[in-house]
């Protein structure tokens, strides 16, 4: 089966300078499946500066990768015609980080949603539009009396965030890309938006992509979850062994720095994690965090080790698996698109 959105071993390089030339590596050799007919909630976890952004900004289209291909429904983005990039605005949507900078200060917050009524035809008369607009502010929350023809202003982060979920409840896409949706709103109003989310999918089959660095968000949520560390992916599989029980000493330091509400708790109390070494290049060939890792051996710094299934829907890329089966990168890959996590992939022999 097809994947609708697809990262084939995708490298994404910033660079910088007219003379003399340098890059940073943002994603290095990422391959990910998204959207089938079992809608998930998959997770893109991993601190600043991981490549959770890059990855969502490419899955958008609004980034071309250096390396590699992102395919829509078996297409190459630079290959599409015209009415296939409607098709893929229409059916790939976003919620970014900052609710503020979405909007444009001298519209009100109507324009967000009656624009792609407009674009996409979901409407054959002005009242018809109006009341699409209001019966999807109901199902996020608001009360549209309270909420049409104010202007971004007027309004708080957590009721501008809550606008743009309903913005994809209007337009009914397969796949929503949430880049850190919850991250500038208080704590009161996270539940609110992230059970908006939670009922895209699962009422209306929408496939979501969770980018945070928020595990605890980020456990309630998804089905599934990606760790990344400077732009190569250590840790993936349904999200409640990996949370529960990570493998990747990163993941495990990671989960040792959730906040725990009890004063004589102390966070990483389990591991010494070395300095963060500045740079993704310090390790040429090998594991990025092993100048970081307390485990780390010989063979860490001399190739990038590669997937190991340790359980059924866990897999780690840490040579302190080695002795279990290596998962190639297509079945990781497909395993998100069909919802199954590693569940329904068979062992290699």
């Amino acid at each position: 089966m097809t994947a609708l959105l697809e990262l084939r071993n995708v490298t994404k390089i910033y660079t910088r300078g007219t003379f003399k030339r340098s890059g940073t590596v943002a994603l290095d050799h990422v391959s990910l499946s998204a959207g089938s007919e079992t809608p998930t909630i998959v997770s893109l976890a991993g601190e600043s500066g991981s490549g959770k952004t890059t990855m969502g900004l490419l899955l958008l289209g609004f980034l071309l990768p250096t390396e590699g291909q992102i395919m829509y429904q078996g297409t190459d983005l630079r290959q599409l015609s015209a009415s296939g990039w409607e098709l893929f605005r229409r059916n790939v949507q976003a919620i970014f980080q900052d609710p503020f900078a979405v909007y444009n200060p001298f519209y009100p917050v109507d324009h967000i949603l009656s624009v792609p009524i407009a674009k996409f035809g979901l409407a054959k008369s002005r009242a018809e539009a109006r009341e699409k607009m209001e019966q999807a502010l109901v199902g996020v929350g608001l009360r549209p009396e309270e909420t049409l023809g104010r202007y971004p202003h007027e309004l708080s982060g957590g009721q501008l965030q809550r606008v743009t979920v309903a913005r994809a409840l209007l337009l009914r896409p397969r796949i929503l890309v949430a880049d850190e949706p919850v991250s500038m709103v208080d704590a009161s109003l996270r539940a609110t938006i992230l059970d908006s989310l939670r009922k895209l999918n699962r009422e209306l089959g929408i496939s979501i992509l969770y980018i945070t660095h928020d595990l605890t968000t980020a456990y309630h949520i998804s089905d599934s979850i990606v760790v990344l560390y400077q732009g190569s992916m250590v840790e993936a599989g349904q999200v409640d062994p990996v949370i529960k029980a990570p493998r990747h000493p990163y993941t495990q330091l990671l989960v040792a720095s959730i906040p725990w509400p009890d004063p004589d708790h102390k966070w990483q109390s389990a591991w010494k994690i070395g300095d963060r070494r500045e740079g993704p290049a310090k390790v040429a060939a090998g594991c990025k965090f092993a100048p970081r890792c307390p485990l780390a051996m010989p063979m860490c710094t001399q190739a990038f080790p590669p997937f190991y299934q340790v359980e059924a829907n866990h897999a780690v890329a840490c040579y302190l698996y080695r002795d279990s089966p290596i998962l190639p990168m297509d079945a990781l890959s497909q395993a998100f698109s069909t919802g199954s996590a590693l569940g329904s992939i068979p062992s290699p022999p």
